[in-house]
């Protein structure tokens, strides 16, 4: 009875959160993977996890006017003592000035294994990937117009991930690295070439930001510093996330022919402020609000967000 009045509890809490805005991260969905996760713990009197599910809310604001929502089924477990296997499915919707868009978003797949560990700190090691559900190529259902990449629900690339992290009890640094493999992106926006004469607001900073046809994106690096305050049963958490595009995005010119985009690498640097409650051993719930504070010049992908808000219920087998 215990765990349902818990789930209960939980449930109630992501109902009152759910018009919440938070502010912050830009990326491409690694930042949350494996050994790269926010707000780990580091309690050697926690029996050794099996296996795990977290059901997360996730909200984001783009620099135009979508509004990213996701629902993320975050699924954990090992085949040996040392080695985490996480799943995370997302199921995405979006809507702002040109309309909505949904559907599931972008598989993430990795395994994470314990390096080194001490009775004050843990090194891990995260490899994975990410699997394109899409290619990036929703419409405009009434104007039967390719919608720009803040409205796509999958980026339209398989993804390599790399990463690693320390954590102790008050720290945690980590860094990751993502290298798009294969692109299936199809997306065709153009905001010159397409009838956009039944929309007007906001249409500066879209044909700015346009060149997404067939967008081969470059690969980022990603850094997190995060301190911890823990006590019994809630924990506080403040950190900085900067992600790094450090080669640059490709689009096809008017010629049909890759060409390297001008403005693209560059640093996204976010705050990040979390705050977690253990009901028991075995499940809690975490809040993470994320604030932009710079971004990079040109953002053909549509990853930019100004703040995002994430609350997550978690359960421990």
């Amino acid at each position: 009875m215990r765990t349902f009045r818990n789930i209960g509890i939980s449930l109630l809490l992501l109902i009152l959160y759910s018009n919440s805005y938070g502010q912050g991260c830009s990326d491409a969905g690694f930042c949350t993977m494996g050994a790269m996760r926010p707000d780990q713990d580091f309690n050697k009197n926690v029996p050794v996890q099996l296996r795990s599910i977290q059901i997360s809310y996730y909200e984001g604001q783009a620099n135009t006017s979508p509004v990213i929502h996701a629902a993320i089924a975050d699924f954990g477990f090992s085949i040996k003592e040392k080695v985490n296997f996480q799943v995370k499915v997302p199921y995405m919707w979006i809507s702002g000035n040109f309309g909505k868009t949904s559907g599931i978003g972008d598989i993430s797949l990795s395994a994470t294994r314990t390096i080194k560990q001490t009775p004050n700190y843990d090194i891990l090691a995260t490899v994975g990937a990410k699997i394109p559900t899409g290619r990036s190529d929703l419409q405009q259902s009434e104007q039967d117009v390719v919608l720009p990449m803040y409205y796509q629900v999958s980026l339209g690339t398989y993804d390599l991930v790399a990463g690693a992290s320390f954590i102790s009890r008050d720290w945690m640094f980590s860094v990751g690295y993502q290298q798009p493999l294969i692109h299936q992106n199809e997306n065709t926006f153009e905001a010159t070439n397409q009838d956009w004469e039944w929309y007007s607001g906001g249409m500066e900073y879209v044909r700015r930001h346009d060149e997404a046809v067939d967008l081969r994106r470059g690969a980022d690096v990603m850094l997190r510093v995060e301190r911890n305050f823990r006590m019994s049963r809630f924990n506080f958490n403040v950190g900085l996330l900067p992600i790094f595009r450090v080669t640059k995005d490709k689009g096809r010119n008017e010629n049909g022919e890759y060409e390297k985009l001008d403005g693209t690498t560059g640093m996204a640097l976010s705050a990040l402020f979390g705050a977690g409650y253990r009901f028991n051993i075995h499940s809690g719930i975490s809040l993470i609000f994320g604030h932009k504070i710079t971004d990079r010049t040109y953002n053909p992908d549509g990853l930019t967000r100004k703040h995002v808000l994430t609350l997550g219920y978690k359960y421990t087998f």
